[in-house]
């Protein structure tokens, strides 16, 4: 199941907030990036042996090329916390029972400063909730938050359906660097958020009541996982994050997943993940922002919205527990261009896939609506 690898650290490349990135000599002639997190691991330096983990790596699947430092064998001076743990508080472990399974201090924890709150927590007095299916979706929601609530706090909940260390998103890190999230919470197996939580309900209720976030946004880290089938893909977790955020007295709001360009055909238009994820999965009221092609679209994404508006139409038809509302699209297209981060979904950046990312952003913009009414 794992494919291992040993190989000596060449040099440092560029990495980012918690994430170091070395060249790692394999093999004769041979080198591979590779990513370690030095929470987990400890720092790597040049010349240090490490021991790699290359299975995604070697298959081409989602590590973004990288193979992935599992250890420093030679050098325990480098570990992290090395002969400290017992002083360290917290007993939730991520990422349990796995050989890189790591102890972190909850939000929910009761040797925590928010244990009290948490403890009697059990409303999200009314705070929209976003919750969408790709990672790569965050922006363009923040992006539509702040176009119409340039104040608004905006708290990003991670949930555990694709990479469970939040380091490893360059997404998140852009995000925090300008000042567009007010807090991270990571949660289930997810870790590394400013804060950990248990459950994706500990998670919102930490949002509202630790953070006083105005906005939640729900989303899995990257690396979405699907099989082509209709209930086998990471994103169903959309629709059960709504179905927690409506028990706890929040305002869900079920941000579509969409598609001018994607080649596969059950993704163009409205994706079949959305339909699953807030058609079934999710079973409370929640609102479907759908964009108005009529209002402020470029003419090339015109026909896509309008096919995206029918379907939704189709969808709500089926689905009661869904309110359709059709949300205005005039100055997202600006507010896209501006965000911190480079927008990419699939490999298609935002002049590749408009529709996608205005279907992400008029859910930011309903949710902030509806924080300020």
């Amino acid at each position: 199941m794992i494919t291992w690898r040993e190989g000596q650290v060449r040099e440092l490349l560029p990495g980012w907030d918690g994430v170091v990135v070395v060249a790692v000599d394999v093999g004769p002639g041979a080198t591979v990036p590779a990513l370690a997190y030095p929470a987990l691991v400890g720092t790597p330096a040049v010349g240090d042996r490490v021991l790699l983990n290359v299975t995604a790596l070697e298959r081409g699947l989602g590590t973004g090329g990288y193979a992935l430092v599992v250890a420093l064998p030679d050098r325990p001076d480098a570990w992290p916390d090395a002969g400290r743990q017992q002083d360290v508080p917290g007993h939730l472990v991520k990422a349990r029972y796995t050989p890189l399974q790591a102890m972190v201090l909850g939000v929910d924890d009761p040797e925590g400063e928010h244990h009290a709150i948490l403890a009697a927590a059990d409303d999200l007095d009314g705070m929209p909730v976003v919750a969408t299916d790709l990672h790569s979706a965050l922006p363009a929601v923040v992006a539509g938050v702040r176009e119409q609530a340039p104040d608004a706090r905006v708290a990003y909940v991670m949930t555990d359906g694709g990479a469970l260390p939040l380091a490893w998103s360059r997404t998140v890190a852009g995000l925090r660097e300008a000042g567009w999230l007010a807090a991270t919470i990571t949660a289930g197996q997810a870790f590394g958020g400013d804060l950990e939580a248990v459950t994706v309900h500990t998670a919102l209720l930490a949002a509202r009541h630790v953070v006083q976030a105005d906005v939640a946004v729900v989303v899995q880290g990257p690396g979405n996982l699907g099989t082509d089938t209709r209930w086998g893909f990471s994103g169903v977790a959309s629709g059960e994050a709504l179905n927690a955020a409506a028990v706890l007295g929040g305002r869900p709001v079920a941000g579509l997943r969409v598609s001018q360009a994607d080649a596969r055909e059950r993704h163009r238009g409205l994706s079949h993940h959305s339909v699953t994820a807030f058609g079934r999965v999710l079973s409370h009221p929640a609102d479907l922002p759908v964009p108005d092609a009529a209002q402020g679209s470029p003419d090339a994404v015109t026909a896509c919205l309008r096919q995206v508006q029918e379907q939704a139409r189709d969808l709500v038809a089926g689905a009661p527990h869904l309110r359709l509302v059709e949300v205005g699209t005039e100055d997202l297209l600006p507010a896209l261009r501006d965000t911190p981060v480079t927008l990419s979904t699939m490999g298609r950046g935002l002049d590749e896939d408009v529709a996608g990312f205005l279907a992400a952003a008029v859910a930011g913009r309903h949710a902030a609506r509806l924080a300020t009414t």
